[in-house]
This record gives C-alpha cells, sequence and structure tokens, in this order.
C-alpha cells in the first residue's frame, strides 16, 4: 500500500469514486429502512454525523502537519548534504596530489548522481543510480582512508571528518524519505471517511449526485495533497536539489 502513497492523483480518484458509492449505498438502506422514524432519532443521527465528520477533520488535519514536517525535514537534509559536500570539496585542498585531484573528481560524479537521486520518480528503477552512489562513497572513503594512514595531523583529521559527514548525509537524506506516513494512518482515515460518506447518503435518502459528490470531493483533495506532500518520488510537490545544483554550478571550471 506504500507504493500507492506515491500517486496522488490515483488517490484522488480512487477516494472519490470509493466515497461516492459509500454514500449511494446509504441512500439505498435509507429508501429500505423502517417507517416511524422519530424527531430524537434524527437528532441522535445528526450527533453521530458531526462527531464522525469532526473526528475525520482532525485526523485530515493532523495527517496534514505530519506530512510538512516530514517534507520540511528532507528540505533540511538536502541543505545540509550541500552543505557537506561544498565543505569536504574546500577541505581537499589540504591534501597533496594526486590524492587531491583524484577525490575531487570522484566527489563531482558524487554530486551529480544525489542531483540524479532527486529528480527521478517513483516509476524509475533507481538500482544502478543507487550502486553507482554506494560504489564512489567506497571509493572516495577508501582514497581518504589511504592518505589519512600516511598523514595523522589535525588537518587530514578534518578531511576524514567531512568525507564522513558526505556519507553520513545521504543516510540521513534517504532514512527521511523513507520517514512516511504510517500505512495505519492512512487506513483509519480511509475508514473513518467510507462510514462519514455512509451517513451523508442514509441522511439524505436520495439520489442527488451533487451533493453527494461534494464530500467525496472535499475529502479527496484533502488526501491528494497529504499524499502528494508526502511523497518525496512523485508528485507535484517536491524537494528540489536547489543547493545541489547551485553547488554543483559554482564547481563547474570557468
Amino acid at each position: 500500500m506504500q507504493d500507492l502513497m506515491n500517486y496522488p492523483w490515483l488517490i484522488f480518484a480512487v477516494t472519490v469514486v470509493c466515497l461516492w458509492c459509500t454514500a449511494m449505498i446509504g441512500v439505498w438502506f435509507h429508501k429500505r429502512k423502517l417507517s416511524g422514524e422519530r424527531d430524537s432519532d434524527r437528532a441522535e443521527y445528526g450527533l453521530v454525523l458531526t462527531a464522525t465528520l469532526t473526528l475525520l477533520a482532525l485526523l485530515i488535519g493532523f495527517s496534514f502537519s505530519m506530512a510538512i514536517s516530514r517534507y520540511d525535514q528532507r528540505k533540511n537534509y538536502e541543505e545540509e548534504e550541500a552543505n557537506a559536500i561544498g565543505t569536504e570539496y574546500v577541505r581537499l585542498d589540504l591534501i597533496a596530489e594526486p590524492s587531491r585531484q583524484k577525490i575531487k573528481a570522484l566527489l563531482v560524479q558524487y554530486l551529480d548522481l544525489r542531483i540524479q537521486r532527486y529528480r527521478v520518480y517513483a516509476s524509475n528503477d533507481v538500482t544502478g543510480l543507487m550502486a553507482n552512489t554506494a560504489r564512489l562513497q567506497d571509493e572516495m572513503w577508501s582514497e581518504v582512508a589511504r592518505v589519512a594512514t600516511v598523514r595523522t595531523d589535525p588537518v587530514m583529521q578534518s578531511v576524514v571528518t567531512g568525507m564522513n559527514d558526505v556519507i553520513n548525509r545521504q543516510g540521513y537524506t534517504q532514512a527521511a524519505r523513507w520517514n512516511r506516513i504510517p500505512v495505519a494512518a492512512w487506513a483509519l482515515m480511509g475508514v473513518i471517511s467510507l462510514y462519514s460518506n455512509f451517513l451523508v447518503g442514509y441522511g439524505l435518502g436520495r439520489t442527488r449526485a451533487f451533493i453527494l459528490l461534494v464530500v467525496p470531493i472535499v475529502i479527496g483533495v484533502s488526501f491528494f495533497l497529504i499524499a502528494d506532500i508526502d511523497s518525496p518520488h512523485s508528485g507535484l510537490i517536491r524537494v528540489s536539489p536547489v543547493d545541489l545544483v547551485a553547488l554543483s554550478d559554482s564547481l563547474k571550471p570557468k
């Protein structure tokens, strides 16, 4: 189900159709209920419907807040990763040739791969991209470690620390991509949405397509927005690697 959350438009379409069908089922049940409804029954029904819609609104609000916080976290990590790569690139001037140019060239290649990772979509296969990223990390670390075995001064320690930060930031970024709204939260919102639309259709008691579509469309738009913000791989709202691209442009030969 987590893969489904990477396609916000599909979430919107499925939500609207399912909720509208549920409302129609409520209308069907209303037409076949026993006669003799009392005013107290109607008041109790209104109380249940209001409480259900209020609970759904709270869940949507909390989920939206969770999605925003995760989006901000991914933005911050992109900025921190760019800073780590840029800082290490400068620190590499402190080591001698030929290791300096070799590691710098590897770091530039690594930067290009990180930019590509931000631009791929959920439908793309990133196996090769991630394999190349891991290979470059191993090569950069091995070269820095080789130089560090010869030099043990504090200056070299800063270079080693900088490379460690570069590799760690990639791990933090990947962890932030995996940190999504739990499937259980989506399931709970879905169940309450279905129940609330059943109550809307049951209370309306007649087939009025426009009115029956209002609540499904509103909920569908809400789900679409939450899924769009929460997904790092697709949608209209994505974290753009602006800091990484700016760093890449600054490292190009003038």
